[in-house]
């Protein structure tokens, strides 16, 4: 569908609303549709309930849920979803699975440079174990865009940061004074200070040493926070709760590889498509007449924004490889989790429900998902588990 199709669909919404009453307006001659702005969804967006609202009587919200609620019954849409003020925000039906198809062709690469560009970048860091370990993480995403990379450090690392930590270096020490270029140290991100505090809480005056945390706790330590920021080194990471990030972000790759094996064993597999096309909504169970909660269907309509942020993902490392900032990645796999993480829920068959269209349409979305955070965190260097 055009924009200029979509302006007339989104017209014919306003003139079956006046028809039925529930406006009283003259419709418009033509409708606006754009690519939706900060804060908006899907693939286009439309203020014409705000310009409606006023000679309407009635507040914008319920106008845009009143057109909502006729657009999403119109052929060729997928979603609405209503944002801010007013603002309509329209997902074009099987616009999402083109997104889900490319990100299960490429898996984790999904994001990657195609070929190498021929950027050349040296990398030099002071010897000092967060520095250290961002730089390995710029290099692995700044690969990942097709640059080719040299790393090096002032002094030989600590064997701790390559045994535990994972960093590889290319080269260490300082190049002699005749040397055509000296080497300026180009990885200073905020040090982890002496006296941060223990592992161990009832010795807080020990300084705390990332190496304890292990190498996916400590990596994201000392990855997630800004560079300019001081990193936790506690045992925080550690826990198996909501509250730690990187939990969430590893068991929600987790859930979605468990929900691969569970679907097996139903006798379904992954196919893009419509994740709640119309007649699945209204189809009753056979054996128990139970309709699809009205919970599920809520977090059905909500695929939109985890669309979003999947799609995203290319810019996100565009922009962590351009600024050598792998917090960015970080912070952007933490949105991944908390998107897909109320959906899991209701990728699966309840109950007596038959695996559907709409099931396997789910599926896919949720390994698409999957994918992303595996590859995000490769990327970080820190594993993303089958099992947790």
């Amino acid at each position: 569908m055009t924009p200029v199709e979509l302006s007339r669909t989104v017209l014919c919404a306003v003139r079956r609303a006046v028809d039925g009453g529930e406006l009283d307006v003259v419709v418009p001659g033509q409708v606006k549709v754009v690519p939706p702005g900060p804060g908006g969804c899907g693939d286009y967006a439309t203020n014409v309930a705000l310009q409606l609202a006023r000679p309407a009587g009635q507040p914008p919200l319920r106008v845009a849920e009143i057109l909502r609620q006729r657009l999403a019954q119109s052929d060729g849409i997928g979603d609405v979803v209503v944002t801010g003020p007013g603002f309509l925000n329209i997902s074009l039906r099987g616009s999402g699975d083109a997104l889900v198809r490319e990100i299960l062709r490429l898996g984790q690469r999904y994001g990657h440079a195609d070929r190498p560009t021929g950027q050349l970048v040296q990398l030099h860091a002071a010897h000092e174990v967060r520095a250290v370990v961002v730089m390995d993480a710029v290099a692995r995403i700044l690969r990942s865009q097709g640059a080719l990379v040299r790393t090096s450090c002032v002094a030989r690392p600590e064997p701790a940061w390559t045994h535990v930590l994972g960093v590889e270096v290319d080269a260490y020490g300082t190049p002699e004074a005749h040397a055509p270029a000296p080497l300026d140290v180009n990885v200073r991100p905020r040090p982890v200070p002496a006296g941060l505090g223990s592992l161990d809480p009832a010795d807080p005056a020990d300084p705390a040493d990332p190496i304890a945390l292990g190498r996916d706790a400590a990596r994201w330590a000392l990855l997630h926070p800004a560079p300019h920021d001081r990193p936790r080194i506690t045992p925080d990471h550690l826990v198996q709760r909501e509250s730690n990030p990187l939990f969430r972000v590893r068991y929600a790759h987790a859930r979605t590889r468990a929900l691969s094996r569970n679907a097996a064993d139903l006798g379904f597999h992954a196919e893009p498509g419509d994740v709640h096309p119309r007649g699945d909504a209204e189809a009753a169970v056979p054996e128990t007449g139970v309709r699809e909660t009205a919970v599920a269907e809520t977090v059905v309509h909500e695929t939109t924004a985890l669309r979003n942020v999947l799609a995203d993902h290319p810019r996100v490392l565009q922009a962590a490889a351009a600024h050598h900032a792998p917090d960015r990645l970080a912070r952007h796999l933490v949105t991944v989790a908390d998107a897909v993480l109320p959906f899991l829920a209701v990728v699966l068959p309840r109950g007596a429900e038959k695996p559907s269209a709409a099931h396997r349409a789910r599926l896919a979305l949720a390994e698409a998902a999957g994918a992303v955070l595996a590859g995000g965190l490769s990327l970080l260097g820190i594993d993303a588990p089958e099992h947790l």
